[in-house]
């Protein structure tokens, strides 16, 4: 069942859930922090609208800088203007920033220590029609690994929102991975985020859970949907037990929540529309192996590049969709407990 002290969406299973793009999220969250924060800009690599940040730039034509197509420039550009007191925001396609322009970010922005977000959209296999050149896969590993910097992935649009505003008030650098596509929306405006904390989304009607699914991004929404099919025999199901998480904050990461579900299930999947190398699930098996290692299944991309093809076509492809999900629990169900 949902988890009921979360507030979340009780129409994401009905055929008329609204679906929304986290990238919209993101502009809505963005313009509401700088209604109340003036030192609040924005600006972007002549993708503004593409992104989601248009909501700010027609509020705030003042404090936007259209930088042009000079993902360099615009990381740069940003730090300075963080170095005088500023909180930028910058946006552009995740392949670009930070796909092209990372080293600058590592130089001016993350070892300078700059409060600067970083705003990634289009990430994703959720990016079909752009193709394999388009699509990000590689990005949280990228940001992850740099010291001083956050980084977030929403699971809807209202998670997008409040992760906007959240990340707006911390005094790290910040990367916010948004997408293209239409997802569901899982949460309400009540649902609670904290960067640095992890949720447990959906959860057994009784007893503990024999698997749990820490999820991040725009597959929380399919990971929900297979833990609900692999309890009900009506619909197929097995009776699986299983706990999802929500991990939208892989940096800082909830290590405590993360090794409570690993002691109360011994197994573990992971789900992630990025690599599996170098991505969430990497960083979850880091904090296990130091803490608690349990048996562990990677849902994600398989050391490969992106296609063009639409987006439930390429979840399908790559094994990422909730039918994948339910199969790498059935696996992870037969294997033995690490003792």
């Amino acid at each position: 069942m949902l988890n009921p002290k979360l507030k979340l969406n009780p129409k994401i299973f009905n055929a008329d859930c609204e679906q929304v793009p986290t990238r919209k999220g993101f502009g809505q969250g963005m313009t509401q922090a700088a209604e109340s924060n003036k030192n609040i800009v924005g600006l972007s690599a002549d993708l503004s609208e593409s992104t989601g940040m248009s909501p700010f730039t027609e509020k705030f034509p003042d404090r936007f800088v259209q930088v042009g197509v000079a993902e360099q420039n615009l990381v740069t550009v940003a730090s300075g203007l963080a170095a005088m007191g500023k909180i930028p925001f910058c946006s552009s396609f995740a392949i670009f920033s930070p796909g092209r322009n990372w080293e600058q970010i590592r130089t001016t922005i993350a070892y300078n220590d700059r409060k600067v977000v970083i705003v990634g959209s289009h990430a994703g296999l959720s990016d079909g029609p752009d193709g394999g050149t388009h699509q990000a896969l590689e990005d949280i590993g990228l940001m992850r690994m740099l010291p001083n910097m956050e980084v977030v992935n929403p699971c809807d649009a209202l998670e997008a929102k409040r992760a906007a505003i959240a990340l707006s008030k911390t005094k790290k650098p910040s990367y916010l991975r948004v997408g293209r596509v239409n997802v569901p929306i899982i949460t309400t405006e009540e649902t609670p985020f904290e960067v640095g904390k992890a949720e447990i989304y959906w959860l057994p009607d009784v007893g503990l859970a024999q698997v749990g699914i820490i999820v991040t991004g725009v597959l929380t929404s399919a990971a929900i949907f297979a833990a609900k099919e692999l309890e009900n025999p009506q619909a197929g199901g097995e009776g699986i037990k299983v706990k999802v998480m929500n991990l939208s904050s892989i940096k800082p990461i909830d290590k405590d929540a993360i090794i409570a579900l690993a002691k109360e299930t011994k197994k573990v999947v992971t789900v992630e529309e990025h690599q599996i190398a170098g991505g969430m699930g990497s960083a979850v098996a880091e904090v296990l192996a130091q803490n608690f290692p349990v048996a562990m299944e990677f849902v994600g991309v398989k050391d490969q590049f992106g296609q063009t093809g639409q987006p439930e076509e390429l979840m399908k492809h790559y094994g990422i969709d909730k039918n994948a999900i339910k199969e790498a629990v059935k696996r992870i169900i037969l294997r033995k407990q690490i003792t």
